[in-house]
Parts: structure tokens; sequence; C-alpha cells
């Protein structure tokens, strides 16, 4: 018996779908876990039940069901060129690094200065979705703007100390493990927000990292003065990164530990999305010369 929360169950004797009573509905336990999945059934599978029309829906009626995976949506390089230059400051930057990395938006508001290494041109994602951490590329031509922006953060942090501020959260009881942690520069965001609030957490005004929703809504509007009618976001910048790289010639496996898939087959996704054959393999042939021959007659 599987209990939803539109109050409705199927019976594993039946298949009959019944109707559950409204305090039955409201008395099912729904952790945070269970919300989460509940929603992530809804957005990336379509239930469809079919019934056969030769028979009345009585007990011994067929019950199929069929998923469809919803479709990732693309952008080509030349429209994630019109978005990024429709991006200004701390949102170009951000935005560069979630097509040029294949960062999540969270992954990207949340990375710290210690998280970036300059001399092997690469960015530790820490913690990131299912709390594994991962090595992702550095794209060569973010390394001097990136620089740049990390000397204006640190005169930020730097006037924050001098008005007895500066102290960035922690997470996992890290702050009282390391004291001085919060207020050392390695600790501190990439993407800072622009304003000091105060945290709900602990009472103690601090800056936060950059509000992910002011940053959804900055891409949104580059969408549209772009003239881009795909309903692009942040994370299709991630989605057209995978694609990009499968169509230059990119090992899978390699792409998978790019994105921080588990499953080979989440990323295999991306190659149904190209205009090639069977898995986006790339036939032999293509590299070898020889004549135009007519196939002789049997």
């Amino acid at each position: 018996m599987l209990p939803c929360n539109h109050g409705l169950r199927i019976l594993a004797d039946s298949h009959r779908p019944e109707r559950l009573p409204l305090s039955t509905t409201a008395s099912l336990p729904l952790t945070k876990v269970t919300q989460q999945a509940l929603t992530a059934t809804v957005v990336w599978i379509c239930i469809v039940i079919i019934y056969d029309s030769t028979h009345p829906p009585y007990p011994q009626h067929r019950l199929q069901v069929r998923c469809c995976l919803c479709a990732y949506v693309i952008l080509t390089q030349d429209e994630v060129g019109l978005i990024l230059r429709n991006l200004d400051g701390y949102y170009w930057l951000a935005g560069c690094l979630m097509y040029g990395s294949g960062l999540r938006l969270m992954e990207c508001m949340r990375l710290r200065v210690m998280n970036i290494d300059f001399d092997c041109r690469a960015i530790y994602v820490i913690d990131g979705k299912g709390s594994k951490d991962r090595i992702v590329t550095l794209p060569d031509g973010l390394i001097d703007p990136l620089r740049v922006h990390l000397e204006q953060v640190k005169l930020i942090h730097d006037r924050d100390l001098g008005a007895n501020f500066g102290s960035v959260y922690l997470p996992y009881a890290l702050e009282r493990k390391y004291p001085n942690a919060p207020t050392e520069w390695r600790w501190q965001y990439v993407f800072p927000a622009f304003s000091r609030s105060i945290d709900k957490r602990t009472g103690i005004e601090r800056r936060h990292h950059l509000f992910e929703q002011s940053m959804q809504r900055s891409m949104k509007k580059a969408v549209n003065k772009a003239a881009i009618h795909k309903p692009a976001s942040c994370h299709t910048l991630r989605h057209s990164f995978a694609t990009h790289l499968l169509e230059r010639g990119m090992d899978i496996r390699t792409v998978q530990e790019q994105l921080g898939h588990k499953d080979i087959r989440t990323t295999q996704i991306y190659t149904h999305v190209l205009n090639r054959g069977g898995n986006a393999v790339v036939s032999p042939l293509s590299g070898v010369s020889f004549s135009n021959k007519q196939c002789s007659e049997v």
C-alpha cells in the first residue's frame, strides 16, 4: 500500500484506486525526506495509468505504469554567451562558474576562498548534493577575473574586521572546534552578500553568502534581455556544460565525475539530446580516409 498526500492509494490485490478519508490522509506521517521524495517523484516521473479498454475496472483489469523523464533544457554556446553578456558583477562571475565548471547554484553560492586552487586549476566542492565532495575544473579564462574579484572581497572582509565583524558561519560545529576560524580569510565566501544580516541560528550579525534568489532573478532578466525563449534557469547552465562536454568528445565517466553523479545512468541522459547515434558514440569511420566506392552487386 502506497500512501500519497492527495488521498489516493493503489491496492496491491485489486489495482483499483480507492479514496482515503481526509482524516486518514492528514494523519499520514510526512517527514522532510518523504516530502522531498514526493516532490522529486512529481517533478521527474509522470505516472500514466492505462486501463485495458476491453475490460471494465474490476479486480482482474491490468495496470500499466509508464515513466517519462522530463526533457532537459539545453542552451547552445551562442545562447550561453548572450546570457553571460547580460549578467554583471557577481552574477556574471557566478554564471561563468556554473557553466564553466558544472556547479549547481548552491554549490556556487557556498564556495569559500579555500575551495579555489589556482595552481591546480581546480575547484573543491565540499558537502555538495548528497553530502558528497568532488573536484571540478577551473576554467583558464576565469583565473584573472576571479583573482581580481577575490581582491575586492578581501577589502570587504578587512572593513568588516575593522568594524568588529567579519565572522562567517561554519557548519557542523566547526566554530566551537576552531574558535578563530570564522574570521580567517580562507573561510570567507567567494560570493559574499552585499550587506550584513543577523544570523537567526546564533543571533550574530555577520555577512552570509549571496542570496541564491537574487542570482535566479538576474539569470531570468539576462535570458529575457538576450531574447531567448527557452525556459532557461541557473541549472540550465549546468545541463549545457555536460552536453557541450559530450559534444566535444569527452569521456562520459569524466563528465560523471565533474557533475558528481552517483549513477552513470544519470549522466547518460545528456547523450539523448545529442544529434548522434546511440549513447552519442562517434563512429571511428569518420576519421578514415577512403575512396567513395560503390558496393558491388551480388
